[in-house]
């Protein structure tokens, strides 16, 4: 975890935790790092955050300061910056955007030329450059300065390649889209519509302000009320930048990311295109999926959380499916990163070959009970491995035996503890969190 880039970007309040002058630097730092040897060729996408025009405009500066030509995509997802920086021989991507945070954050993502997150090398070379670690960078000067160039048609490829993963038409098919005022707005409805979908679509009018309120993954209630209303198939909730996919059935459940994950593991491995018949989970992963994975035979690795290492894991070993219960999904076969409307295909697939409402294919887990309290501590490391607090959660360990869990871990991107029960009762889970959080207060590790 470096200064500025965490496991998903360089991530701030706009103009606070992250300014116009970061996004210059990097920019700067690119177009230098990629144009040593040839003029450089990196493409900007964005989401619909007011800062992110601003944050766009400083890239570009920094970029063909440099001399690099910066190639604009405009508002588009982040897994359409992954598809066309490595399909069409960029040197880098950046993604505009704080994901599923509120309108006024922001962050800068940088995607490798293969459409992979960017290595951590590079982002301590950046980070060196903007602390003034590495000697001021040459300027291009003359017909060497960059151009920026409008390349909204990548978007339209992107589109294209959506189509073209489905596999049958989804016509007669009822279903709702959130697109949380976000990345998807431009982009899901006509997926949908050319695949022939009657398509129902709610916050899909962004002004600048108001990505992820009260809509979108983070609030799939207003997606569960809207599929119930108009009697829909299915819903589907996109983030910000809609590289997370949540769904909702046709009763209005909710259908997280290890449901996701189960129901397209099982299609796979019985179409015998689940390489090891094995699904890549985090740490994080209700007990209830592990348990339906071993009923059916389907075997599971376990990443820390973040899709960077999930994605990590699925390169090294071969494997096509994993992601986080958040809805982060990585089809490896066409993404290389977790993309939100690919997802949502993909479930569609499943539901139109096995002839089964989504309801039904999700009734074989059972999701356990889960409790997350965030703790806000001085010191992460000092408040995990206290003695006192190591014995409350061993204490709750062997209470909750096979029947539940805990989990405690340090936030990578706040000075926060995240205490996690599963168990058989939803009474239980707030027992023993309780319980852990209980003995931190009184070791004083916890701070208001």
């Amino acid at each position: 975890m470096g200064k500025y880039f965490g496991t998903d970007g360089f991530r701030g309040e706009a103009n606070i935790g992250l300014t116009v002058e970061h996004a210059f630097k990097v920019g700067r730092y690119l177009g230098w790092y990629y144009g040593q040897e040839h003029k450089a060729r990196i493409v900007i996408g964005k989401d619909t955050r007011r800062s992110s025009y601003m944050f766009e405009y400083a890239l570009a500066a920094g970029l063909t300061a440099s001399g690099a030509d910066a190639y604009l995509l405009h508002v588009t997802t982040t897994p359409s910056v992954s598809y066309v920086t490595s399909t069409e021989d960029f040197d880098c991507g950046i993604m505009i955007s704080a994901s599923h945070n509120p309108f006024y954050d922001n962050g800068i993502k940088i995607i490798n030329g293969k459409g992979y997150k960017m290595e951590a090398e590079v982002e301590n070379k950046i980070e060196a450059y903007i602390d003034g670690e590495i000697p001021e960078l040459p300027l291009a000067t003359r017909d060497e300065i960059g151009r920026t160039i409008d390349y909204a048609a990548g978007r339209n490829r992107y589109i294209g390649h959506l189509i073209s993963v489905a596999t049958r038409s989804f016509k007669d098919m009822k279903v709702g889209l959130d697109c949380a005022n976000g990345s998807a707005f431009a982009i899901a409805k006509s997926v949908f519509d050319a695949l022939g979908a009657k398509t129902y679509v709610i916050n899909n009018n962004p002004d600048g302000t108001n990505i992820n309120t009260a809509c979108g993954s983070t609030h799939i209630e207003g997606l569960q009320a809207h599929v119930r209303e108009k009697h829909l198939d299915v819903g589907f909730a996109y983030d910000g930048d809609a590289d997370r996919c949540l769904a909702v059935d046709e009763n209005g459940n909710l259908i997280d990311g290890d449901l996701i994950l189960y129901i397209c593991g099982k299609y796979l491995m019985e179409q015998g295109r689940l390489n090891g018949n094995t699904i890549v989970t985090t740490i994080m992963s209700n007990l209830g999926l592990y348990k339906a994975c071993d009923k059916i035979g389907m075997k599971y690795e376990k990443t820390a959380v973040g899709d960077k290492y999930v994605f990590e894991n699925m390169m090294n070993n071969g494997y096509v499916l994993g992601g986080e219960q958040s809805g982060h999904i990585i089809f490896s076969k066409y993404a290389k990163t977790g993309d939100g409307i690919l997802t949502s295909l993909m479930l569609m697939e499943v539901i139109l070959e096995k002839k089964m409402s989504l309801g039904k294919l999700a009734e074989e887990v059972r999701i356990y009970p889960q409790l997350l309290q965030n703790v806000r501590v001085a010191d992460k490391k000092t408040a995990r491995e206290n003695p006192e607090v190591v014995k409350a959660i061993e204490h709750v360990t062997e209470a909750l035996g096979d029947d539940g869990r805990i989990l405690v871990r340090e936030s990578g991107t706040e000075p926060v503890i995240r205490v996690m029960v599963e168990a058989s009762t939803d009474e239980l889970c707030a027992k023993y969190v309780k319980e852990v959080v209980d003995v931190m207060e009184k070791e004083g590790l916890v701070v208001a």
